[in-house]
């Protein structure tokens, strides 16, 4: 039998990967993307393009689906909208 290790990803690649899940789920099904700015400690840094960038529901997209998605997995996260 085969010793087999978990990969050991950090909490960054973690985030990364469940925003790239994330975006590509919108971009499936709502023609917009989510994209990974910055990660400066607890605050997460992401921008909204596609379809998304113009919508009027897209301070809903970003705080009910994106971040509270990403809060599931990282409850102190704060989600904010890149400049």
């Amino acid at each position: 039998m085969t010793n087999h290790t978990a990969p050991d990803f950090s909490r960054n690649d973690q985030i990364a990967g469940l925003i790239e899940q994330i975006s590509a789920y919108i971009e499936h099904y709502h023609h917009g993307s989510v994209e990974l700015v910055a990660i400066e400690g607890d605050k997460i840094k992401v921008r909204l393009g596609g379809a998304c960038a113009d919508c009027e529901l897209s301070t809903q997209t970003l705080q009910g689906w994106v971040a509270g998605t990403i809060r599931q997995f990282f409850p102190n996260a704060e989600v904010v909208a890149a400049e």
